[in-house]
């Protein structure tokens, strides 16, 4: 039987970014055993530090890949396309071109959203922006989001049938084990910027280090967004001779040893988030976590099984917990048991798999 056609628009890294980690699970996972994936690659960025910066050579590839899109529907004639939209207005107004493009074209459209800004940007925006965007979604066959808890997003815009929820999901060369080591490894992995917490973290350290002196050490790991934040953070790690450690961005058998030799993760972002694909890693690897109520966070993060959620920008409450689970070694492998049983249950990549089959069959069947 001929495998219906689906192209999937999206970045690939580097720069290592949410979206573009789905995409490259996405593309190599056994999705392509049920469809024939066609990708086209949207990023026009090189690196993390020209996200958001306007320049004629980000115009000229953003029209190249119009071109692409267009060639792909006129000659590979995709039974469906899947786009990734932003959740800013310039950056919708980008997106609307493929949407409106793979429509011109006869293609049918499913959306998704990585991410839990949209109705914070939609109130901040005009209402003619407003009308604009809800107008634009409607031409799609429907919405993906990364929790149900997110289905609420697009109340009113899209009847309930037509939000689809597929959680991040995939498969990693790690197994759970019991770790009793003497020195206790806190590991924080992420983008090093505010919005991601990484300040509250290095804050909750400065409570804890006295205390806990020669009992814990904290690996960081990711790329610093902003100098300001670069030095605010090494300025109290040196000043307070905290047990901190700062490590470039890792990926790969790299990031798998980070997360193999942790004993729990902390992340703990302060603006919204999708379904962080390191929290996904960190339950697969075993390890309790210390996270914030953001976006899909706490369908992974059960409070009190798994991990623990805490208020947003709290140092205090961060270095409560993590003092709970620096001080017992039996908490920690209780809640990493937990949380890898949580994982296989509901994050492998096949999960994630099925979950995107079904909505593909849904958005494909479904008549304007």
């Amino acid at each position: 039987m001929k495998k219906k056609k689906v192209l999937i628009l999206g970045k690939l890294p580097p720069p290592y970014m949410g979206p573009a980690i789905a995409t490259q699970i996405i593309l190599n996972s056994s999705l392509k055993d049920n469809y024939d994936l066609i990708h086209l690659h949207t990023g026009a960025n090189s690196s993390l530090r020209s996200i958001g910066k306007w320049s004629f050579s980000k115009l000229f590839r953003t029209v190249g890949i119009y071109l692409k899109l267009i060639r792909i529907s006129l000659f590979q004639r995709p039974d469906l396309v899947l786009i990734p939209f932003s959740q800013s207005t310039l950056g919708f107004i980008k997106d609307f071109f493929f949407i409106a493009l793979a429509r011109l074209f006869g293609r049918k459209v499913l959306l998704q959203l990585r991410g839990s800004n949209f109705q914070n940007w939609m109130k901040s925006s005009t209402p003619l922006i407003q009308v604009f965007v809800k107008w634009s979604l409607r031409l799609s066959e429907g919405v993906i989001v990364l929790g149900n808890n997110l289905k609420p997003l697009f109340h009113g815009i899209f009847e309930e049938k037509k939000v689809f929820v597929v959680p991040n999901g995939g498969n990693y060369d790690l197994s759970f084990r019991v770790k009793r080591n003497d020195l206790v490894r806190v590991l924080y992995l992420g983008n090093l910027q505010s919005s991601k917490g990484i300040e509250d973290v290095i804050d909750a350290i400065s409570i804890l280090s006295e205390k806990y002196a020669g009992k814990f050490s904290v690996d960081v790991v990711g790329n610093w967004r902003a100098e300001k934040t670069r030095v605010l953070c090494m300025n109290k790690v040196e000043e307070n001779k905290l047990p901190v450690t700062f490590h470039p961005p890792a990926s790969g058998a790299d990031k798998m040893k980070f997360l193999s030799d942790a004993d729990m993760l902390v992340f703990t972002p302060r603006a919204p988030e999708g379904h962080p694909w390191v929290i996904v890693e960190a339950m697969a690897a075993g390890l309790p976590i210390i996270s914030t109520d953001r976006g899909a966070i706490v369908e992974s993060v059960h409070h009190g099984e798994n991990g623990f959620i805490v208020e947003v920008e709290s140092p205090s409450a961060i270095a409560a917990k993590l003092e709970l689970l620096i001080a017992d070694a039996n908490l920690r492998e209780q809640m990493g048991a937990s949380g890898r049983k949580l994982y296989e249950e509901n994050f492998t990549e096949e999960k994630m798999v099925h979950n995107l089959s079904v909505t593909f069959e849904s958005a494909m069947g479904s008549g304007r």
